[in-house]
């Protein structure tokens, strides 16, 4: 078969429903091998199926389109990062929603210690409010949590310098570090972390470096029980184990990126996790 065979309609709706079924990008690609795909071509049509079905959907339905997000990892790719002064493990790699669960992304040392700067700081924290452009308390979330500014320190600069390596994005588009502790029975129930243009509010976020693209959360500590991150839509949940962490991408503010997701109750002991959110712009 030709290594760059044109995806006939019928080929399309059936990797679409693959994909909705909850069939892995792994799966897919090995039954289009045994059909005498290619695998590189297999990847590439699969990668690119989903692409045209998202922007043909957002044009048909007036809908914004995507726009341009990190992507750390392709499919079926290296195990293993090289996120300069780290290496990194890829733990799972997801294509709708874009989820990618990277191990080791912070050693033992760094997360006790920012643990340990966040703790004297604590304040309960709040959700930016898109109909007044303030950040406010919501019953949504029950946690504890401080902000660092971009660079504000020598550990936070080292973490951010990794994280833009790691998922190749300009440092610049980076929001400062939101550090949060949750309780027991504490909790941030499902949501979006894109910022709806449609709202009032919205234009005092997007003025700062456009909408958000893509957010990875840190587990500083593991706790005895619960705190997972859930993602809704895809029936996924990532455990919340020391130095790991979750990145997940979404290309337009809108729920079709299947990026709804949550923090579920920490059941015992308590979660600790550093969140950096990415920008299309420079965050200023």
């Amino acid at each position: 078969m030709d290594a760059s065979p044109r995806i006939e309609p019928a080929t399309l709706d059936w990797l679409l429903g693959q994909v909705r079924a909850g069939a892995s990008p792994d799966d897919v690609v090995a039954s289009m091998v045994g059909q005498g795909w290619e695998e590189d071509a297999a990847i590439a049509a699969l990668e690119e199926a989903m692409r045209a079905h998202l922007a043909g959907h957002a044009q048909a339905h007036g809908l914004p389109l995507p726009e341009k997000v990190p992507c750390p990892v392709e499919m079926n790719g290296s195990s293993v990062i090289d996120a300069g002064d780290r290496t990194v493990q890829v733990l799972a790699n997801m294509l709708h929603p874009r989820v990618v669960v990277f191990g080791s992304v912070l050693s033992d040392e760094e997360c006790d210690a920012m643990v340990a700067m966040g703790r004297e700081r604590l304040k309960p924290s709040s959700v930016f409010n898109p109909d007044t452009g303030a950040d406010e308390p919501h019953e949504a979330r029950s946690s504890q949590g401080t902000f660092f500014r971009r660079g504000e320190n020598p550990l936070c600069a080292r973490i951010e310098q990794r994280l833009a390596r790691l998922v190749d994005w300009p440092l610049e588009n980076g929001e400062g570090l939101q550090l949060l502790r949750y309780g027991p029975g504490a909790q941030y129930r499902p949501h979006y972390d894109y910022f709806d243009p449609d709202r009032p509010g919205a234009h005092v976020a997007l003025s700062r470096g456009g909408q958000r693209v893509a957010s990875i959360v840190m587990y500083l500590n593991t706790p005895a029980r619960g705190g997972a991150t859930t993602f809704p839509d895809a029936r996924f949940e990532v455990g919340a184990v020391k130095g790991n962490a979750v990145f997940f991408a979404y290309d337009r503010p809108h729920p079709m990126t299947g990026s709804l997701h949550g923090g579920a109750p920490v059941i015992e002991g308590e979660k600790w996790v550093a969140t950096k959110w990415l920008r299309v712009g420079r965050h200023l």
